[in-house]
């Protein structure tokens, strides 16, 4: 499909100059130029002797050998003015393009848009660490299975489950956990958390997240460090709160 662009964006391009050799372009022959030079030549003594820098006497001589080889210049035999050749303009502009997508070919990406790069293969260390966390994520998550649901545990274990999840990048993770707790024991400064991590996950400010921002700046107390962030999520409106 580039090269469907390509082409296109040659032929838009080259358009004026294959304009230009269809029509030819007239060279203006030896006669016409003298006669154009002549008539400067008199429209420059007219000004020189309206503003005084020629006498009438000096004028009018002046004026008279300019005429006289503008008369002498008019017999110049002036060959038909002819149009240029066509064939090498359009040779030369296509030859441009051609050279062009030759030197892409050989060190650009012809097959763009470019293929899924997969990702870099991790270290052994990082793979044993990642192995590390999984192994006690699992372990937390058979923990909170065991705690009645809604204690003071099972919500702290749940908040550290989303920090967990989090640090780790595991965005969708970390809501879940998050919105866990939320639904049982709403906490402002965790609904400001779970608001962000939402709006960051989905790279704008979603409905919901906008929600748990509404009920984090309606029941956070007075100077909660939170509170900035919330109101700068929200808009202009909060901020004035």
């Amino acid at each position: 499909m580039i090269w469907v662009y390509v082409a296109v964006l040659a032929l838009v391009s080259l358009a004026p100059v294959f304009l230009f050799a269809w029509r030819g372009a007239a060279s203006r022959g030896r006669q016409a130029s003298a006669m154009a030079l002549h008539r400067a030549q008199l429209a420059e003594l007219d000004r020189d002797l309206a503003e005084g820098r020629l006498l009438p006497e000096e004028h009018e001589g002046a004026r008279l050998e300019v005429q006289r080889r503008l008369l002498a210049d008019a017999d110049l035999a002036d060959g038909a003015a002819r149009k240029s050749g066509a064939l090498p303009v359009i040779v030369v502009a296509l030859c441009v393009p051609a050279a062009a997508v030759g030197l892409y070919t050989i060190g650009g990406i012809p097959e763009f848009p470019p293929k899924e790069v997969p990702p870099p293969p991790i270290s052994k260390e990082e793979a044993a660490r990642q192995a590390q966390d999984d192994m006690m994520i699992g372990q937390l998550r058979a923990r909170l299975a065991l705690i009645p649901e809604g204690s003071e545990k099972w919500v702290e274990g749940y908040t550290l489950l989303g920090k967990a999840e989090y640090s780790r990048g595991h965005l969708d993770a970390a809501a879940a956990a998050w919105k866990t707790v939320l639904d049982k024991s709403f906490d402002p400064g965790l609904a400001a958390d779970e608001g962000e991590v939402l709006s960051e996950e989905n790279g704008f400010v979603t409905e919901e997240a906008l929600k748990y921002f509404k009920r984090s700046l309606a029941e956070s107390p007075p100077g909660s460090p939170w509170l900035k962030l919330v109101r700068k999520r929200m808009g202009p409106a909060a901020r004035q709160k």
